[in-house]
């Protein structure tokens, strides 16, 4: 975990979801809306969050927001 979050930054949980009745997903972060995920994607992400513990949560709302990908990521992270 060390490598991929070396500022400590998930561990604060900036990210929040909300399942709405028809299916969507909001994702947030510290409070404000920053994506929608719609039928394959939506289910995927409740599939991958239902079994992962708070700081894999996070990654796993870091990784589909996308916001947080500049390129100077290592490769070998899986993100």
């Amino acid at each position: 975990m060390s490598n991929i979050d070396k500022r400590g930054k998930l561990q604060e949980e900036p990210f929040t979801f909300r399942e709405t009745k028809d299916g969507r997903v909001l994702i947030y972060w510290h409070g404000k809306q920053v994506t929608v995920l719609k039928g394959k994607f939506a289910s995927k992400f409740l599939k991958d969050i239902s079994s992962a513990d708070s700081i894999q949560a996070q990654l796993v709302m870091a990784r589909v927001t996308g916001h947080f990908k500049h390129g100077n990521e290592n490769k070998n992270t899986g993100l």
